[in-house]
């Protein structure tokens, strides 16, 4: 630990969090002190790195960011995909969803989700049915589709 600083382990303390917690803990896990962890995590949340939220006790809580999660999995993307590859995923990706919302006449999963609990409600039936499968496959081309477009534009940046 002690080739790092404490900004650097606060920040790798948070990057490993998926709840929120408290300054405490991080410095604890840090193995520094409440007062620097609170202050490097507010750099951290002016960066956009974390966002914070308030505890059932009105303690500041603290989580990594979606948006850096976004950046995070674009970098690692970038790693791995060439320029032209990701192109041409994007261009399959848009394609799939233009033929979900084709096939299904909504723009998206949850409009369909909402269209589907409508029906039930009034007792109607879609012939066209999706089922729970091709709903989480289009939630997940949606998300594929936002990382590489955060991908490329982390590209260009």
């Amino acid at each position: 630990m002690a080739e790092t600083t404490s900004y650097e382990r606060i920040r790798e303390v948070i990057s490993r969090v998926y709840t929120a917690i408290d300054a405490e803990t991080v410095a604890d896990r840090a193995a520094t002190s409440p007062k620097t962890a609170r202050k490097h995590l507010a750099t951290l949340a002016d960066d956009g790195f974390i966002t914070t939220v308030t505890g059932p006790n009105g303690a500041t809580l603290y989580r990594r960011s979606a948006e850096s999660l976004v950046v995070k999995q674009a970098a690692d993307i970038l790693s791995q995909v060439s320029p032209e590859e990701l192109q041409e995923q994007i261009s399959e990706m848009r394609d799939q969803i233009a033929a979900f919302r084709q096939e299904y006449g909504v723009e998206s999963p949850a409009e369909l989700t909402v269209d589907r609990t409508n029906e039930l409600l009034t007792g109607s039936e879609r012939v066209d049915e999706p089922d729970e499968q091709t709903i989480r496959e289009w939630k997940t081309t949606r998300r594929n589709l936002a990382f590489a477009n955060a991908k490329k534009f982390v590209d260009t940046d």
